[in-house]
């Protein structure tokens, strides 16, 4: 009652109604009247519901205005996207639906809140929150929020795949991968044009080559990686991998051969460690000779071709001739003994060569890099100078190792290497290289996997594929040679 009358007391003094002493037990009375109590009553009512519409009108401006904000997504790959509706302040939706998220292939996963799915449109999309809050009429019509989502395309389809022109005079597949027996083992190799040649139709400077010598035992594989800022580069990695698999199979000289085979008969039978070290004197003295043959036959091809074709030769960057033919080397000799296996390498610039034992727990690196803290760290076969350097002398670019046996041995360019095992640290731990052979087994995003087994005979074809993988900024021309 006394809520009533110090309303209608406040509603006659705005209105200028005075209410004198003398009528006060009059005014007592009329405030007493039903009507008079059922008119306030109905006001209060009105008032109440007046101020809840407001609310609720300002409650759906402030969600209308709330900036909701979800993950990017990329086309083909899989989304979540979680709206936290309580840290949102929307524990008063009495009701939401998402539209327009089927359009772009995605759904709305009521269990854990979250948008999930596989984009199929890229772009600055935007999808609409139908919603009601506390207090709303069923009957009410459903409020509209647009929700923006973008979702970036496949850089992979950013790329072009220009292929390189075939009636070039050194001119060379694109992509190339094979596998086959090589003496008692298996080979697989992949050499891929990498995506910033074939964005612009360049040629893959990366090459290979492999033998297995059937006279005398020996098995050889060789890789080599063209330095891409060099016009003939392509020809020089091309040379450096034919050139050494002539050396040995026509140009080794017999004598040395017979007395390093000698050796190591000798050493099977006793096992002195004084005719090892004699051993590995004559394998480097042997593996210094193919390289110096390597370099000796790109330098004949690079005079020959300057000789007829000077025209090619117009970078200010190269020094001589033979700069245009820059190409990092690596390659490896192996044989199986009694007692094991020999295997010699050799390496010059930034890409590894490595065996894993039998047991696949301990990987072992065969080289080292010629890596620096800036571009052009690395060397060449091609440099004059990695002959005679003091800094890095040449001997020690030649490994000489025995195991009992091996489950793989690899040789990769940097193509791999850089976006395997991003610094060169990481090829000394054998636990990278075991995350490297599971990745080549499947475990990688695209679950692209290759199955070591002789018997298959897809091998090549499904390397070729993982060797597509991306890997953000890596677009160089990737080889990876796998003996297992």
């Amino acid at each position: 009652m006394q809520e009533v009358k110090t309303y209608i007391q406040s509603l006659f003094s705005a209105k200028g109604i005075e209410i004198k002493p003398n009528r006060l037990n009059q005014f007592e009375e009329f405030v007493a009247l039903e009507d008079s109590l059922a008119a306030v009553k109905h006001i209060f009512e009105n008032q109440n519901s007046l101020m809840n519409k407001w609310k609720l009108k300002n409650r759906i401006s402030d969600i209308l205005s709330l900036q909701i904000v979800i993950p990017n997504g990329t086309i083909g790959k899989n989304y979540s996207g979680h709206i936290d509706f309580e840290k949102l302040n929307l524990s008063d939706l009495i009701f939401e639906q998402f539209e327009g998220l089927e359009e772009i292939g995605l759904y709305f996963n009521k269990t854990n809140d979250c948008i999930e799915g596989i984009p199929s449109l890229s772009g600055d999309l935007k999808f609409t929150l139908l919603f009601k809050v506390n207090g709303e009429d069923e009957n009410e019509e459903l409020n509209k929020k647009v929700i923006q989502l973008i979702v970036n395309p496949d850089p992979k389809s950013l790329w072009k795949d220009i292929p390189s022109d075939p009636t070039d005079q050194f001119w060379k597949e694109d992509d190339v991968s094979i596998s086959d027996k090589i003496g008692e083992k298996n080979i697989v190799i992949s050499s891929k044009r990498g995506r910033s040649h074939k964005n612009v139709g360049s040629f893959r400077d990366d090459d290979f080559a492999y033998a297995h010598f059937t006279k005398t035992g020996w098995s050889i594989v060789a890789v080599s990686d063209g330095a891409g800022s060099y016009s003939l580069s392509r020809v020089g990695s091309q040379i450096a991998c034919n050139a050494v698999i002539d050396f040995f199979e026509n140009h080794a000289d017999s004598e040395k051969s017979k007395e390093f085979e000698d050796k190591i008969i000798s050493y099977n039978e006793t096992g002195e460690q004084s005719i090892l070290k004699e051993i590995e004197v004559l394998a480097k003295q042997n593996l210094y000779r193919a390289t110096v043959f390597v370099h000796n036959k790109i330098k004949a091809d690079a005079e020959e071709t300057f000789n007829t074709h000077p025209e090619l030769f117009n970078n200010p960057k190269a020094k001589s001739y033979l700069d245009y033919y820059h190409a990092t080397f690596i390659f490896a000799l192996f044989k199986k003994y009694e007692f094991g296996y020999v295997i010699l390498t050799f390496g010059v610039g930034d890409c590894p060569i490595a065996v894993m034992n039998i047991e696949q727990t301990e990987t072992t690196l065969l080289n080292w890099l010629d890596v620096g803290e800036f571009g052009g760290g690395t060397r060449f076969i091609t440099q004059s100078d990695i002959f005679h350097s003091t800094e890095h002398p040449m001997a020690t670019r030649f490994n000489f190792t025995i195991v009992q046996d091996f489950s793989y041995l690899f040789l990769m360019t940097d193509g791999i290497y850089d976006p395997k095992f991003v610094v060169e640290a990481n090829l000394e731990k054998s636990e990278k290289w075991l995350e490297f052979m599971e990745d080549l087994k499947g475990k990688n995003e695209d679950h692209v996997a290759v199955e070591f087994n002789p018997e298959n005979t897809q091998i090549a074809d499904q390397l070729s594929n993982w060797m597509d993988f991306w890997s953000q900024g890596n677009h160089d021309d990737r080889t990876l040679a796998i003996v297992y």
